[in-house]
């Protein structure tokens, strides 16, 4: 059975601070917490599920419009606990999964929950569909006393104008398991069964994705163009077979949500369930596209900083020529847990526990899936977190932004398990703001100029990738899906996509032809269309929050711990009001831009 962990509370714990009591954290995770023997006891845990499944179909009878709160309440208590049982075993299943893809026995096992789980999933869908029918006065009504599962219940019924009718849903389901879900595998095991070789001090060395990309950022400018080099060319050896994956993804993406639900655009359905106007989004993008110009600068500054010459896209993350530094993992721990002490001694204790309690996978290997994620399985468990730690200083930038996810679904921790999680726009707020307490942090504790010029350097290199490229890469989206609509070829989507890098680096940035291949390479597209957005969203929302704490310095903590706390129990317009941020007004996003200026200009007077 699930081990039972203690609900997060908002008190600050008594575990000494890291920074007096040096302690040996746990480089792999352990995922006996998620379930006990869960291979073995897999058709116990599926038959515990499904009595509660069972259960609840049994009040199928008595849904009325009219129904007593007595009977509506309890029964979504009933849907929790099965939401709950379920993430915790298909948690195991992803995290066992993203071990090792080459495992069989683990993708096999990955394969038998999900399936397993959709036809479960498939046996609670009529109530969704009677909820959306329900008048709304009697809604109104029976959400009366839900507490923080009314938002979730206001949400099923935004839906409803895309929603079928409940065996058409069952189809759609069983289609995304055996067909979408199925392709984006194979994109995964594709790609993560990738090997790259490279030449390293005269020898010809074999490597994983992840151990390539920390090449694309050596001090020499050789190694970081051969290394784009061979990543590209790995990919495009494979571009018809991944191309075409992502044109059957893109196909089912718009036969489902533009031909069945009828959503007015391909973004239209992310938009809906992120509860973002389709305005807010489109003004996001434009400023963003307007403001390209300001990167466009900071690279030429980085180029003479560097001096790299002429100025490539293959060095636009070249490392500042004192910024050389490996760091042991103990050591970045602690490094993210004193930067988050130093703004909240909650956020370190909450982000402490995780690394206590073995909940993050640290290092690369062969066949583990690459990047890092945070999983938060249930508001009572400790969120799990992975990593492709290597020993470079972004690696301790990633682990302070998924510590910041930790956190998040933490302090969210009182609400319900269809409530905790955010909606996506601000799931990228704790992680962002993470990742700017500690560059402060090590800003504020370094006093050598040209220490100082590469931590600003780093800092402007990755607004860049998380608030400009990720605006881009949906810009590219939403030609792709229409391209694709009407027969785009996989060379098609190529040339726009370099034509849209080309847009973004301006006449200064000479953008060599291989990088039309780059959006083969990013799994985002492929799994979560329109996803990139909310980093985008997250990173200029965070630049004008870290404006206000610095303004407003320790008032400002409390609010920001009330607006993490709020988890995905409001509309993120509601829970952004609350702190001052209009997310409809142009003037918004151009604040963001606004302090990026600023900051390249603060490097502009180092020269």
């Amino acid at each position: 059975m699930p081990v039972k962990t203690s609900r997060p509370t908002v008190t600050k714990h008594k575990t000494p601070s890291p920074k007096r009591q040096k302690l040996a954290y746990s480089e792999r995770w352990d995922l006996s917490h998620l379930a006990e023997k869960p291979v073995q006891n897999f058709e116990t845990l599926l038959r515990e599920i499904e009595a509660k499944v069972a259960q609840f179909e049994s009040v199928r009878a008595q849904l009325s419009p009219t129904m007593e709160t007595s009977v509506f309440h309890p029964l979504l208590t009933l849907s929790e606990d099965i939401a709950a049982a379920a993430s915790k075993i298909g948690a195991y299943a992803y995290l066992w999964f993203s071990e090792n893809t080459k495992d069989l026995a683990a993708r096999s096992f990955k394969t038998k929950v999900e399936e397993r789980l959709t036809s479960l999933q498939n046996r609670l869908v009529f109530f969704d569909l009677w909820w959306q029918g329900v008048d709304g006065n009697n809604a109104g009504r029976l959400m009366a006393g839900t507490g923080t599962l009314r938002y979730h219940l206001e949400t099923i019924r935004r839906f409803q104008p895309h929603t079928l009718s409940e065996p058409e849903e069952k189809i759609v389901n069983i289609k995304n398991i055996t067909g979408r879900s199925a392709v984006q595998s194979l994109y995964d095991i594709v790609t993560n069964a990738f090997t790259f070789t490279l030449t390293v001090n005269g020898k010809r060395k074999t490597m994983t994705r992840e151990e390539l990309t920390s090449y694309l950022r050596h001090a020499s400018g050789r190694m970081r163009e051969a290394a784009y080099r061979e990543l590209y060319r790995v990919y495009a050896d494979q571009h018809d077979m991944l191309g075409e994956i992502y044109k059957t993804l893109v196909n089912d993406w718009k036969s489902e949500n533009l031909q069945l639900r009828r959503f007015a655009s391909p973004i239209a359905t992310r938009n809906l369930g992120n509860d973002i106007p389709d305005e807010a989004v489109a003004s996001l993008l434009r400023v963003c596209q307007k403001n390209s110009g300001i990167f466009q600068d900071y690279f030429r500054i980085k180029a003479r900083l560097c001096k790299i010459k002429p100025m490539s896209r293959y060095h636009i993350y070249a490392p500042h020529r004192t910024a050389q530094k490996s760091y042991r993992y103990q050591d970045a721990v602690r490094m993210v847990l004193e930067a988050y002490r130093g703004f909240s001694p909650q956020l370190a204790d909450l982000a402490e526990r995780v690394v206590h309690e073995c909940h993050v996978d640290a290092r690369t290997r062969p066949g583990k899936i690459g990047g890092a994620y945070c999983y938060s399985v249930t508001p009572a468990m400790t969120p799990y977190v992975l990593l492709n730690f290597t020993g470079e200083a972004r690696d301790i930038a990633t682990m302070a932004h998924e510590l910041g996810h930790a956190v998040h679904g933490m302090l969210a921790a009182k609400h319900s398990m269809f409530t905790f999680h955010s909606t996506l726009p601000l799931a990228e707020t704790a992680s962002v703001f993470g990742e700017r307490i500690l560059s402060d942090a090590l800003m504020n504790q370094e006093r050598d100029k040209k220490v100082r010029q590469a931590l600003l350097l780093n800092q402007l290199d990755d607004i860049y990738a998380t608030v400009l490229r990720q605006a881009y890469f949906v810009r590219f989206e939403n030609q792709a899906h229409e391209m694709i609509a009407q027969g785009a070829t996989v060379k098609d989507l190529a040339k726009t996509y370099l034509a849209e890098v080309r847009q973004q680096f301006g006449k200064g940035i000479k953008v060599p032809e291989e990088f039309q291949w780059e959006w083969l390479t990013i799994p985002h597209i492929f799994a979560s269309p329109f996803y990139c957005y909310a980093y985008s969203f997250g990173n200029l929302l965070v630049l004008a929050l870290y404006r206000m704490y610095q303004k407003e310095g320790a008032s400002f903590v409390p609010k920001y711990l009330e607006l993490l706390s709020a988890g995905g129990s409001e509309s993120p317009q509601t829970i952004l009001a609350k702190v001052g941020v209009d997310m409809a007004s142009e003037d918004f996003w151009q604040s963001g831009f606004d302090t990026i200026r600023e900051m390249v200009e603060q490097l502009e007077q180092t020269l």
